[in-house]
């Protein structure tokens, strides 16, 4: 039987290309910045891209193309010393990533691949690097997360298939892991989704068996996988999905964690039941179930590919993003205050492809949301390391005409209390966890570099 193929969020071109003009004029103008500052300073131009000093380059790149949305002193492209302090200031923030996934050894489907590839264009790290599935396991997770990131707590997730050998871990493999790392550090680095299915044959006797492996919280796909499954459902079926939600909560297991959205191109024709995706069903089973904690991941965006220039121009015109705005007037449309919302491959896809278009989207869940449930999540590792996600988000402003259009308020500094709350907090509070400065001072920190300013 042919291998089934991740389905990739937008249409490569003849020659695997993708970028827009814009994000050619930023590679370019990236690389002459790198040629002219790696000279200087003395290094390859690879290895000063590598770092931070190349990251702070790439952030000038995208100011010089998009317009001055990243905050970047040029000294921290031209002096690797300005960006190592810049780095050794921030890096005992505390940064919870709600969305992190690696694939067990018995995975061998190498399509999920095509996100690494696709990462290239965004992640400068990852020019150079070869992606095998060696790089979607777990010891290249522990070093792409922990040691080449500033992510303090990571929750790990997975995602189902109809055939048992396409699921990224099985719950118990996913919960094997957390120990292992917890084990590893010392302290509560890791925390663990279960896959619940509803609707696949036997799937109430997997709950149950879940609930006995204590996962901090649950993850389900109501369009029954990330595509192409026979067993989509919706969170407010009364008679399919409420009985699980009765399970979960008796268990003392409130959290609810839901895929919603990030459809791939094609997706018309390539996902009968793509409608599932959608976030139609989220206000009434969020009303019916006050006890229950549900989180939207990828705050529901319709596309999972970078920005069309259709939805760029849409937005431009009356600040609507497909999927995201809808669910963005949940919470005050119908009164509900158990709703978050999850910025996994949301931010990673729009961020350096289309920066203003990313704003727009921190703008409207902040505003539909409140700052204090919006959750910090990347995808990681399918993008490589999150720190340039984390930089771009430390960075990241709404123009001041965007605010004035849409009634959107600043992100403020790196350090202030939105991006803190988005980084860190808001999950802290939602997983009893600290949030506190330099907290975890356990093994995975002693193992972790220093600032590599490049």
């Amino acid at each position: 039987m042919p291998e089934h193929k991740f389905p990739l969020p937008i249409n490569l071109g003849p020659d695997g290309d993708f970028r827009s003009q814009q994000q050619r004029s930023v590679e370019g103008r990236l690389l002459d910045l790198a040629e002219v500052l790696s000279r200087r300073i003395g290094i390859s131009r690879r290895s000063f891209l590598a770092g931070a000093s190349g990251m702070a380059a790439a952030f000038i790149a995208l100011n010089a193309v998009h317009g001055p949305l990243f905050v970047v002193d040029p000294a921290e492209a031209a002096d690797p010393e300005v960006a190592a302090q810049r780095l050794a200031a921030l890096q005992d923030q505390f940064i919870c990533d709600v969305q992190t996934h690696f694939v067990g050894e018995r995975y061998t489907r190498t399509g999920i691949l095509g996100l690494r590839e696709l990462a290239r264009q965004w992640n400068p790290q990852l020019k150079g690097q070869k992606n095998t599935l060696a790089s979607i396991r777990y010891e290249n997770y522990i070093k792409e997360v922990f040691d080449k990131s500033d992510t303090t707590v990571a929750l790990l997730s997975s995602a189902p298939s109809d055939r048992p050998e396409g699921w990224f871990l099985h719950n118990p493999e996913t919960i094997g892991a957390r120990e292992k790392i917890n084990a590893l550090a010392g302290s509560r680095r890791m925390l663990a989704h279960a896959v619940f299915t509803p609707g696949q044959p036997g799937w109430l006797d997997e709950l149950d068996k879940a609930i006995a492996l204590k996962p901090d919280s649950w993850k389900g796909y109501s369009l029954g996988s990330p595509s192409h499954s026979r067993w989509p459902w919706r969170l407010d079926d009364e008679k399919l999905a409420y009985p699980a939600y009765e399970k979960m909560l008796k268990a003392g297991i409130p959290i609810v964690c839901i895929h919603k959205g990030l459809l791939p191109a094609g997706y018309q024709k390539r996902i009968p039941n793509w409608r599932y995706a959608g976030p139609g069903d989220v206000a009434k089973a969020a009303k019916d179930w006050p006890q229950l904690t549900f989180v939207i991941y990828h705050s529901a965006i319709r596309s999972g590919g970078p920005p069309s220039r259709g939805d760029a121009e849409q937005f431009e015109k009356n600040g609507y993003i497909p999927w995201v705005s809808e669910l963005a007037r949940i919470p005050e449309e119908h009164g509900v205050s158990n709703l978050y919302a999850e910025l996994g491959s949301v931010f990673a896809v729009s961020a350096v492809s289309n920066p203003r278009y990313c704003s727009g989207i921190l703008g409207t869940l902040v505003k539909g949301f409140g700052k204090e449930r919006v959750l910090w999540g990347t995808d990681s590792v399918w993008y490589g390391s999150p720190q340039w996600q984390i930089e771009a988000l430390r960075r990241m402003e709404i123009p001041q005409e965007l605010r004035r259009k849409f009634g959107f308020g600043p992100l403020g500094a790196a350090d202030g209390g939105v991006k803190r709350a988005i980084l860190g907090e808001n999950a802290a509070r939602l997983y009893r966890m600290k949030a506190e400065k330099g907290l975890y001072r356990d093994r995975i920190a002693e193992r972790k570099p220093g600032p590599a300013a490049g």
